[in-house]
């Protein structure tokens, strides 16, 4: 060996089961909070963009939530912070489209 000893970092071993499993729950999360966010925003009486800002804002505050829920031991469940921030947003969307526009025809229209 040299004079410069090469240091060997260890690896690390991510159990299958425990991050499919918190996928679901990331993603049940964000389908049963876009469902509210959407009947809020229906409630409310949001219409056209504003009812997507209102969708944006409410899924940024939902994954900073979700961050500061993981803290920093995030590594030991997740392979990504961005998973916290991106997983199921535009999935979501799809269900806040529907909720948003059921409450608003069922509040305002009718």
């Amino acid at each position: 060996m040299s004079h410069k000893e090469k240091t060997v970092k260890p690896s690390v071993v991510y159990s299958e089961a425990v991050i499919r499993n918190n996928a679901g729950i990331i993603d049940y999360i964000r389908t049963s909070f876009s469902t509210v966010t959407g009947a809020t925003a229906g409630t409310l009486g949001l219409t056209g963009i504003k009812g997507f800002v209102f969708y944006l804002i409410m899924s940024m505050i939902l994954s900073a939530m979700l961050n500061s829920k993981a803290g920093s031991n995030w590594n030991k469940c997740f392979l990504s912070r961005r998973s916290l921030w991106t997983d199921g947003v535009f999935s979501g969307l799809f269900t806040y489209v529907l909720f948003w526009t059921f409450l608003y025809g069922l509040v305002h229209v009718y």
